[in-house]
């Protein structure tokens, strides 16, 4: 459950609390709480009042003032030791952003206007750094396996929908991003190293739609897409994700399609290029 909450709140920390070109002044106590909040979600653990007080390099006293007001508001909450953890209050700010983009709110109303629920769970991410972050869901009926969630992360490199989208992303760019290596395996498939990884992406730009196959989760297999904006930018993609025992004689290709058809739609949608929503659609074909 922290996880979760911390991971949410990541969705709204790189808001930012002022605007360098007008130089608004800042209010230091809205700025001390923001920091405080912050280095929380990026502990993802339970820090005390002496730790808190010493990485943000403020006296004990403030910061015991700033955790009571926050935990009061419901933005912390206290452990029985005293220690301090992101509180459910966040989560609705989390959601809120994320409901307000544009993208997310075509998604759902994609699903409102066909009157009918997809066969398998889709989601829909954007990019976040070196990782693919959902900020809308579709879920199936069946059995899965793993539940996708608003606000959930997952590295970029190893999803469905993560890889559709940095495969279309400059190679300088990747590069910049990985640099430090491909740390995270959540299973023993997915690319190693940063050069597997290049291959894979280059293999996706040539055929459209990027795979997962278990890098997330033991027999989950996933068909992604990516979703263009109006100067032909990936804004964003969707993943049809599908047991893979499901997978059938023909590979998944139906689901392969249905990936490749909402992610056109979606582009249209919201205005993206109409030649990258076809060459979506001739993928398909």
């Amino acid at each position: 459950m922290q996880a979760r909450l911390a991971s949410r709140f990541d969705t709204i920390r790189a808001l930012p609390i002022t605007s360098k070109a007008t130089a608004t002044p800042l209010v230091p106590a809205v700025s001390r709480a923001l920091a405080l909040l912050e280095r929380l979600a990026g502990a993802r653990e339970p820090m005390t009042l002496a730790r808190l007080a010493g990485e943000l390099a403020l006296p004990k006293s403030s910061v015991h003032g700033l955790c009571n007001t926050l935990v009061s508001f419901g933005y912390l909450r206290r452990q029985p030791d005293g220690a301090f953890l992101i509180g459910p209050r966040v989560m609705g700010l989390a959601e809120a952003f994320v409901s307000g983009t544009d993208v997310a709110q075509e998604f759902n109303a994609l699903w409102a206007d066909s009157g009918s629920a997809p066969e398998e769970t889709v989601v829909l991410s954007v990019l976040s750094g070196t990782e693919a972050l959902y900020v809308a869901v579709r879920k199936s009926a069946r059995p899965l396996g793993l539940a996708f969630n608003v606000g959930m992360r997952l590295p970029a490199y190893l999803s469905g929908s993560g890889k559709a989208m940095l495969a279309w992303l400059p190679e300088a760019e990747v590069r910049r991003r990985f640099a430090a290596g491909l740390g995270t395996r959540l299973t023993r498939k997915g690319p190693r190293d940063l050069d597997a990884l290049r291959k894979e992406l280059a293999l996706t730009r040539r055929r459209g739609y990027s795979l997962d196959d278990e890098g997330v989760r033991e027999g989950v297999y996933s068909f992604g897409a990516p979703v263009f904006g109006a100067s032909g930018e990936v804004v964003a993609a969707i993943s049809v994700c599908i047991n893979k025992a499901m997978l059938g004689a023909d590979r998944g290709a139906r689901h392969r399609d249905a990936a490749l058809g909402v992610a056109a739609e979606l582009s249209r949608r919201i205005g993206g290029d109409a030649r990258a929503a076809r060459r979506l659609e001739e993928a398909a074909a």
